[in-house]
């Protein structure tokens, strides 16, 4: 069927089984529909490039990194993570609620 847009000749990391697979994606609605023969209203060409879903920081102490968290977040959206669990002990230690309340405030809506 046709899609929003189809990822061509892009090279799929599956995650779960380790194999790589060739591939064009469809993408309809901001959803990856799957792998296959799409046509799309748009299409674009990865030309061998990696697709994979976003990554996951499982645990990580931001305050640590020495960067805010406005700044830390699109450093690593950047580079393909989608999520971190942030433990804010460490500001916590030394600014108690307020750094906690900060950690939450700072992060809110970013990438």
């Amino acid at each position: 069927g046709r899609v929003d847009l189809v990822i061509r000749n892009c090279r799929v990391v599956n995650v779960l089984s380790g194999e790589i697979h060739q591939a064009d994606v469809g993408i309809a609605e901001g959803l990856f529909l799957g792998f296959g023969a799409y046509e799309g209203n748009r299409e674009y060409d990865a030309k061998g490039r990696f697709l994979l879903p976003g990554l996951v920081e499982g645990h990580i102490h931001i305050e640590s990194t020495l960067l805010t968290p406005p700044v830390f977040a699109p450093a690593v959206a950047e580079h393909g993570t989608a999520a971190v669990v942030c433990d804010p002990h460490e500001i916590a230690n030394v600014l108690g609620r307020t750094g906690v309340e900060y950690m939450l405030k700072t992060s809110r809506d970013l990438p």
